[in-house]
């Protein structure tokens, strides 16, 4: 057990659900792994875990230990794979799962590009209005647009992506622009029936300040093309991936709205189910998609879009 890192030990021990668990997973006491954890949070200086005799859960530090851990420990094993297995031949089917909107426009090109470099492996790529469950259906790889919901999931930011409002001229033009979130009640709203968010609850932020606003319309639907149109016809504000807005936005068709509050996280990863022995097609996936959107990876919020 002296072997693992401390990162690798406390994120082994949460996938396990219990010390005695981890125990007879390690082949060692629970005493060990009591005494290994006793020294790790003694060095921390903070609890990860809140344990009895029957339950453990984990802490709001343990939670963040174990998300940056996880996102370290990926990056290590990354960096050890392309240095081992440097002459590993990707090959075989790789299944990949996307959004509608963002999978079409962006990840369908990204494989054809894959598919011409590395002719040996066989893409599917499936299409869905919400993120499929990459172990249960037996995917390689999920392109997600979001905060992650689990941080035992595996998750490489691939681009930069705001979550922006907007709306056609044609409309500003007959219903003064809101000033503060509020305003957005007096206002037909477009809304994107996406996920399992809230329906019409739309959450935005400036420093310290945050609203959430119930918003409402005679428009919503659960596909982002068929309400960009509706948005870009005048019907309404609508809150979309910048991705999406970034040309209407450039060419005019678009104007923003609220763009000194924030709305949330909505950054691209690239998600898989396991970091251990990683077949060679998806790390080379992942690496090859990373560099495809390496332009568009700006951390800085008040850059000018890349997109």
């Amino acid at each position: 057990m002296n072997t693992i890192s401390d990162l690798a030990f406390f994120a082994i021990l949460v996938k396990a659900g219990s010390l005695a668990a981890l125990a007879r997973e390690l082949g060692v006491t629970p005493p060990a792994v009591t005494k290994r954890l006793a020294n790790l949070e003694h060095r921390l200086g903070v609890r990860l875990l809140n344990r009895t005799t029957r339950t453990m859960s984990v802490t709001h530090e343990g939670e963040i230990y174990l998300a940056d851990g996880s996102r370290i420990l990926a990056d290590i094993e990354a960096l050890e794979r392309s240095v081992s297995n440097s002459r590993a031949l990707p090959k075989g089917l790789l299944r990949i799962n996307a959004s509608f909107g963002f999978g079409r426009k962006h990840i369908g090109p990204a494989v054809a590009a894959f598919s011409k470099r590395y002719p040996e492996v066989e893409v599917q790529l499936q299409l869905s209005d919400r993120p499929l469950n990459l172990a249960d259906q037996a995917f390689d790889i999920g392109i997600r647009i979001g905060e992650m919901p689990d941080a035992r999931i595996i998750a490489r930011k691939i681009a930069s992506n705001r979550r922006l409002l907007c709306a056609a001229p044609a409309y500003l033009n007959q219903h003064p622009a809101p000033t503060t979130p509020r305003d957005l009640q007096k206002h037909t709203c477009i809304v994107l029936r996406e996920n399992d968010a809230a329906y019409g609850s739309w959450h935005l932020s400036k420093g310290k300040r945050h609203e959430t606003v119930k918003v409402r319309g005679v428009l919503s639907s659960n596909d982002g093309e068929i309400a960009l149109e509706w948005a870009l016809e005048g019907h309404g504000i609508l809150m979309r991936s910048e991705w999406d807005l970034a040309p209407y936005l450039r060419s005019g068709r678009l104007r923003q709205v609220l763009g000194d509050w924030a709305l949330p996280s909505s950054d691209i990863f690239a998600v898989y189910p396991e970091r251990l022995n990683l077949s060679a097609k998806v790390t080379a996936f992942v690496e090859f998609i990373a560099q495809r959107f390496k332009s568009h990876l700006v951390p800085q919020k008040d850059l000018p879009s890349s997109w």
